[in-house]
């Protein structure tokens, strides 16, 4: 009984790896607002089987981000330890948190919702990716790279209103408008 106890287990953690996983591409591909059938359908599972594991769209999406709000953490961990300079540190974060942002179709009008459950998703990105980005102007501030009047707070949603891609507006647009905001933020301009 132990045995299929975890075999059973094992399949419900693959199954929930593999809606992640379908879910984060099919979100790239159309947007938070896919339909649910083409995730389950990438995922090789039944609708079912989404609704078990997410109860709702919104448990999806914070899920599925989750993972990548921790991967950005992550990388100003990663960036305060290399040996570089803290201003570059910072646009190699910057430049890896407009990747995730241009990539997520979506996540902007998700993020600005009414929906109480997408809360978590909002507070999650302020609680993690905040002191995060602050860590890494503070490095900046420190070494005499980095105005001390920029916020991570500020910084963040100016970067997070540049990567707002629309007709005419697209990626490239964006990482070039995100680097002058950069060069903006430099004690030496």
């Amino acid at each position: 009984m132990t045995e299929s106890l975890g075999a059973r287990q094992a399949g419900v953690r693959r199954n929930r790896e593999a809606l992640l996983a379908a879910a984060a591409a099919v979100f790239v591909e159309q947007g938070v607002q896919a339909p649910i059938r083409d995730i389950a359908g990438r995922a090789g599972v039944g609708l079912g089987t989404v609704y078990r594991h997410f109860p709702s769209r919104a448990d999806l999406v914070t899920a599925v981000y989750r993972h990548q709000i921790e991967e950005c953490v992550a990388l100003a961990a990663t960036l305060r330890q290399e040996p570089i300079a803290p201003g570059e540190a910072l646009t190699r974060w910057i430049d890896a948190f407009v990747e995730f942002l241009v990539t997520k179709h979506g996540l902007g009008v998700a993020l600005q919702s009414e929906d109480p459950s997408l809360l978590t998703l909002h507070t999650l990105m302020l609680d993690e990716l905040v002191p995060a980005c602050a860590s890494l102007i503070d490095a900046g501030v420190a070494a005499g790279e980095i105005d001390p009047e920029v916020t991570a707070y500020t910084l963040m949603r100016a970067v997070g209103n540049l990567c707002i891609l629309g007709p005419g507006y697209e990626r490239a647009h964006a990482q070039d408008m995100v680097a002058r905001l950069l060069l903006g933020c430099r004690a030496d301009r």
